[in-house]
């Protein structure tokens, strides 16, 4: 992803809180935008969302944990801002429940690394939590009351294949070492902007990144022009994949907070996906077309209303 913050980045010409922001990329990022959020610090982020900076650790000094884990959030326009609302508020209910809290201290370690981010068009990605260590349940707590205590926000087009770099750009920054790095991507359509998914997909994958999906398919019932009745589908074909991946789709409001809950421990406790959820090797592979959204929008632009 093009970054032209990137030459504001040397040596001489930033602090060194600056310059990590920096790194993240454009999109979550501007120079002279940092402050001090209760004690830690704090960068301005796309949108003017304010999020505290909390260390893993020194510089140089990565903490080892059982899960490095990037959780990539649609917030495009096709979200419902109700749907939009429930899906932060699965999130926030997850890290605050119980069996997480467990499963995060059951693994070998007992501790997982998370970054919250959103993601809508190819050039708006955003940092809502940064890299944060839970090792206990009043950390995943605090990590919750963090991310509720955020913004919703709305942005246009879709881009899954962008915000999938600006994911493996998040694990380069993470400053821990995890047995397992994961992406938990949700969204509720295919990619309509930005390279094609596939490409970038299998850029993580060489990578050692497992991808998993959380397909949002509340209007099956009534698609509209740009919705996909199988995106279940496309997600299988064209967005997840990797050693365990699985997917959870939801087709009902009433199953998205328990699907998130269920996706969370899934990809935290490392076990394998059950028969409720679809798991990689499970869906057969005959061919789909994983740039189907693009050529929505081109057929749109064609034809549809000047």
């Amino acid at each position: 992803m093009h970054n032209p913050c990137r030459p504001f980045c040397g040596p001489s010409r930033l602090h060194p809180v600056d310059k990590t922001a920096c790194a993240l990329g454009s999109e979550s990022w501007r120079p002279g935008r940092l402050r001090r959020c209760g004690g830690a610090i704090a960068a301005r982020l796309t949108g003017g969302v304010l999020a505290c900076l909390i260390w893993i650790g020194a510089a140089g000094a990565q903490t080892t944990v059982d899960l490095e884990l990037v959780i990539a959030v649609d917030v495009s326009l096709s979200m419902d801002l109700d749907e939009q609302r429930l899906q932060r508020a699965g999130y926030v209910a997850a890290f605050r429940d119980g069996e997480v809290q467990k499963a995060i201290a059951s693994g070998a370690l007992g501790r997982i690394a998370v970054t919250y981010m959103e993601w809508a068009g190819q050039h708006w990605q955003s940092v809502i939590i940064p890299w944060t260590i839970i090792d206990s349940p009043q950390a995943a707590r605090a990590f919750a009351d963090r991310l509720e205590a955020q913004p919703i926000t709305r942005e246009r087009w879709t881009s899954i294949s962008s915000a999938l770099q600006f994911a493996r750009k998040l694990l380069g920054s993470s400053n821990a070492a995890g047995t397992r790095r994961v992406v938990d991507v949700s969204g509720d359509g295919p990619n309509n902007a930005g390279p094609p998914v596939a490409t970038v997909r299998a850029m993580l994958l060489a990578e050692g990144i497992v991808i998993n999906g959380l397909p949002i398919m509340l209007k099956v019932g009534s698609p509209g022009f740009f919705d996909l009745a199988d995106l279940d589908r496309y997600y299988a074909s064209c967005v997840i994949g990797g050693p365990g991946s699985f997917m959870v789709p939801v087709k009902e409001v009433a199953e998205l907070k328990e699907a998130i809950r269920r996706k969370l421990l899934l990809e935290i406790s490392g076990l394998a996906a059950p028969a409720h959820v679809v798991p990689t090797q499970a869906v057969p592979a005959p061919a789909y077309d994983c740039l189907i959204g693009e050529r929505q929008w081109q057929w749109y632009l064609d034809r549809g209303p000047n």
